[in-house]
């Protein structure tokens, strides 16, 4: 029996190649209401009448009913079977969009809005790799997995610790960073900004004080500050922390904690040596001090760097790093590794401000790094940050803006202004940056005393962009002019 509200409706039954029946049905009522051929208050066919007239099955009919009902396109009546929704019309529904208009940058848009406002043409400052970068062959492997799991599987809160099978994949990972750790010793987190935050509740309390980079990860310092903890900053060199300022600020400060970040540091992009990391632990150990080791960008290393919750053995280190800078940054998904007790204590913090982690999410990483080619993502993506290292080192090198280090690896280089901007405000130029649609980051950003030090955080991966370039020369040029 034809059906005329869609005679041209053909299922394509073919799975490898075509959208599921349910989805083809769908999009085609959808286009139908879209269209106006059919108008608000307009009965469809019964689920039997169209499995009918269309050879598909009730099942799928009842599916695309459902789902298109959920999105609003039908109203399910009992007694009366499906009618159009009564829809707003396009004006209402879709608003003419407005010219772009800068947002305010600052500490408080940098912890919160920059996240959420996808509408910056240019975004060299931020933190995150372009998304077609990501893994999105292991990120659809365990989307998959999980929705095939019975409800049962992945209904409840799941373990304090976080997903066995997973806490197991990064045990057996650790191990090869040297690391003896097994599952039991294991704290998967909401990433590891979620896993700075527990370990500093779990050791700190209002008043202690705590060690810090100079430069250092934005967000950490937010998360000090919030905990109420003495700020005490110590310099980073290219090789590691300034180890005479370091010995000063244990001796005067006797912080109970520091927290550095290992490789690939943010905002500089420097490494440790294994010098200076030995020295690092040496001076923790003869002044009774913590170290929270955040290691998250260890993946995009090329090569080999000292790990010191290794080189400790797990003693007085807190390790910590995640999956969000190489799978993507939206499944948050984070690890701790520490000795036993320090993990009963952390999970026990994590379950008080905040219960369990997603589970689901968990197991989707679990299935990206079983899927087969994580190990050939990570690799392809240092061949692309090193070739993106490359091209913004030459295009820093033509404005004559030095840079911290040049690690060919990682994401961001720490560059100075141009010369021609000596005195420049580097906040004011991120405002007359933004202005032009384009996102740099200020060293105010990453400096304990928020100080507007002249220097700009790069995202090699999204700053091979001639407008950058262009907004560069043009400021240098002007700041030319005016000395002149």
């Amino acid at each position: 029996m034809a059906d005329p509200l869609f005679p041209d409706f053909r299922p394509v039954r073919d799975r490898a190649n075509a959208a599921t029946l349910v989805q083809q049905l769908v999009d085609a009522v959808a286009r139908a209401i879209d269209t106006q051929a059919l108008g608000p208050g307009m009965p469809l066919p019964s689920v039997r009448e169209f499995a009918r007239a269309h050879d598909v099955s009730t099942f799928t009919v009842a599916s695309a009913y459902a789902r298109l009902v959920a999105q609003g396109w039908l109203q399910a009546r009992p007694g009366s079977g499906y009618r159009v929704a009564a829809r707003m019309p396009a004006s209402a529904a879709a608003p003419a969009p407005r010219a772009w208009e800068p947002p305010t940058p600052g500490a408080e848009w940098l912890l919160s809005d920059v996240f959420a406002d996808h509408s910056i043409p240019v975004k060299s400052g931020c933190g995150w790799l372009p998304g077609e970068w990501l893994n999105e062959a292991g990120l659809h492997a365990g989307l998959r997995h999980v929705a095939r799991l019975p409800g049962g599987q992945i209904a409840g809160y799941g373990h304090p610790y976080g997903y066995a099978p997973l806490r197991e994949s990064v045990a057996g990972h650790v191990a090869t960073l040297g690391m003896v750790a097994d599952p039991g010793q294991v704290l998967l987190t909401q990433g590891v900004t979620h896993g700075l935050d527990i370990a500093i509740r779990t050791l700190l309390r209002p008043g202690d004080t705590v060690l810090v980079e100079q430069p250092c990860y934005a967000n950490l310092l937010a998360l000090v500050r919030l905990a109420g903890l003495r700020v005490v900053a110590v310099p980073r060199t290219p090789e590691g922390l300034e180890l005479t300022r370091l010995e000063q600020a244990v001796q005067t400060h006797r912080p109970r904690a520091m927290i550095v970040n290992t490789v690939l540091q943010n905002p500089t992009g420097a490494s440790l040596t294994m010098a200076n990391a030995y020295q690092v632990l040496r001076i923790a150990e003869q002044n009774d001090c913590w170290i929270i080791e955040d290691d998250i960008s260890r993946e995009l290393l090329p090569g080999v760097a000292p790990v010191l919750a290794a080189m400790d053995g797990l003693r007085r280190v807190i390790y910590l790093s995640g999956y969000t800078k190489v799978i993507s940054p939206s499944v948050r998904v984070g690890y701790a590794v520490a000795h036993p007790d320090v993990v009963r204590d952390m999970a026990r913090t994590k379950m008080a401000v905040g219960l369990t982690s997603p589970e689901i999410m968990e197991r989707v990483v679990h299935e990206a790094l079983r899927e087969g080619r994580y190990r050939a993502h990570v690799a392809g993506l240092r061949e692309r940050l090193a070739v993106a290292h490359a091209r913004v080192e030459q295009r820093l090198a033509a404005l004559d803006m030095p840079v911290h280090v040049t690690p060919r690896a990682g994401l961001f280089l720490w560059a100075g202004l141009p010369p021609a901007c000596a005195g420049t405000s580097a906040d004011a130029l991120a405002e007359r940056a933004l202005r032009d649609g384009i996102w740099l980051a200020p060293g105010s950003y990453f400096d304990a005393a928020q100080d507007d030090l002249p220097r700009i955080r790069l995202n090699v991966a999204y700053s091979d962009d001639d407008r950058l370039w262009r907004f560069l020369r043009h400021a240098a040029q002007k700041s030319d002019a005016r000395r002149g």
